[in-house]
């Protein structure tokens, strides 16, 4: 696993106020990470997280673009929306299909956060709609099949 990194947004700069309340802010922490799927295939995946606080907080923690950071960037999923206002945004959806992974008939919410505790664990639950992504992806490459021989 290799080291968390402060990323910088398109004009170079790491610390980003918000666009509602420019008093607000975050930096945006990047890791590289080595997972193996559920069918036992090795993927290196990046997996970007957010710092928040009022832009002086995070001026005086002299967060600078491409600094490291001891920690880790961690996955959190739940049947709970992380944002009551914009649920949608952080659903689990499976790969490009835009299928939303379900529980039964709860939808899946996955987010990631950045922790100093390098212990820390990511918290995944196991999708029960596998068969409607399986018809999904036979789908798309059937789709994707015919559109070769066009």
């Amino acid at each position: 696993m290799k080291k968390v990194t402060i990323s910088a947004d398109k004009s170079g700069q790491a610390i980003v106020p918000s666009k509602e309340n420019p008093d607000y802010g975050y930096v945006r922490v990047e890791q590289t990470r080595s997972i193996v799927d559920d069918n036992g295939w090795l993927k290196n995946k990046t997996i970007a997280a957010l710092i928040l606080g009022t832009v002086s907080e995070l001026q005086k923690a002299g967060y600078q673009a491409g600094q490291e950071l001891a920690g880790k960037v961690i996955v959190r999923e739940q049947t709970t929306p992380f944002n009551k206002k914009n649920p949608e945004k952080d659903f689990k959806i499976a790969g490009d299909t835009g299928i939303t992974c379900m529980v039964e008939d709860k939808p899946i919410y996955r987010k990631a956060f950045y922790s100093q505790d390098e212990e820390v664990k990511d918290v995944l639950i196991a999708h029960t709609n596998g068969e409607a992504i399986k018809a999904a992806y036979a789908k798309k490459v059937a789709a994707e099949g015919s559109l070769e021989l066009e």
